[in-house]
């Protein structure tokens, strides 16, 4: 089983039209709105390729019947209750493809609520991954990923795909996976990377610290699986990208339900294809059209600059 923890839930909203205009009345041609949460949107690929998961996360009070309601039974869930009003974020995607985003913080989470939150994720995990996702919200323990990565046993392994002193923190504590994307591996090197080769050194920093992988995500560049001995490029050929959001969630979700080896790497490049090609932030059932857009580059062109 796949076990997700989503800390920081959401009721994404994403708005369609040709062209933003900063300052300006800008009317949308469609709109729509999904319970999600980076966790909750691992889940929902997993569960749509067959997937045994749970969602584990904390349910607003205020936003409990509408999030609720929103998930239609899509993904089982495994509530903690607490009190608030959860945040919406706001997709804005334009015709050629570029998206803006307003992410709201969302409410306070307790110690307790956190301490409740790893509680249940123990609970209903005995065997496979915990696999914790996302922003923190406020008032949450800095170490709220550590804390899950305790939860690690012969049996059960944890990953982390967040950022900051969140993913920092778990980096050192003894996680099986990581998976940061580019933006996210540089601010914890503080430094700039702009080719494969730079890219696979940093994972390997961190490995070194801890952390026995790394999943990086790099948008059109594909992704790159590192670990301590191995490294493995994939990316996908693709005219156009029209829905980037939840692709990093789909590639996760995919790698995982491969297996999490090196080998599995085009199998979640595949899924996040499949997102990117799905309307909102829900992955549609991966096609042998997906499949066959995908290319595994051996070896890896280590001097390969990235593109922005």
């Amino acid at each position: 089983m796949i076990v997700t923890v989503t800390p920081n839930p959401c009721i994404d909203r994403t708005i369609r039209l040709e062209r933003l205009v900063p300052g300006d009345l800008n009317r949308a041609h469609s709109a729509t709105s999904e319970a999600a949460g980076k966790g909750v949107n691992v889940s929902y690929a997993l569960a749509t390729e067959g997937v045994d998961t749970v969602a584990v996360l904390p349910l607003a009070t205020q936003s409990a019947l509408q999030y609720l309601g929103l998930l239609a039974d899509a993904v089982p869930v495994a509530a903690v209750p607490i009190a608030g009003e959860m945040r919406v974020n706001v997709s804005i995607i334009e015709s050629d493809g570029r998206v803006t985003k307003v992410n709201e913080p969302g409410p306070p989470l307790s110690s307790a609520d956190a301490d409740a939150i790893v509680n249940a994720a123990a609970s209903v995990s005995r065997a496979g991954w915990i696999v914790g996702c996302g922003s923190l919200p406020p008032g949450a323990p800095r170490d709220f990923y550590a804390r899950l990565a305790g939860l690690a046993t012969r049996d059960r392994r944890v990953a982390i795909d967040s950022s900051g002193d969140a993913l920092a923190v778990a980096a050192t504590a003894g996680i099986a996976l990581m998976k940061p994307n580019r933006q996210e591996l540089q601010d914890l090197v503080r430094r700039p990377l702009a080719t494969l080769g730079e890219v696979v050194d940093a994972a390997r920093e961190l490995i070194a610290q801890g952390c026995d992988a790394a999943l990086v995500s790099l948008g059109p560049d594909g992704a790159l699986y590192v670990d301590a001995a191995t490294a493995a490029h994939a990316e996908a050929r693709l005219a156009e990208a029209p829905n980037p959001v939840g692709a990093g969630d789909a590639l996760l979700a995919g790698f995982l339900a491969a297996g999490a080896r090196v080998e599995a790497l085009p199998v979640a490049v595949a899924w996040a294809v499949a997102a990117v090609r799905s309307q909102g932030t829900r992955m549609r059932a991966v096609t042998e059209a997906d499949r066959a857009t995908v290319v595994v580059h051996e070896p890896i062109d280590l001097a390969r600059r990235l593109r922005e």
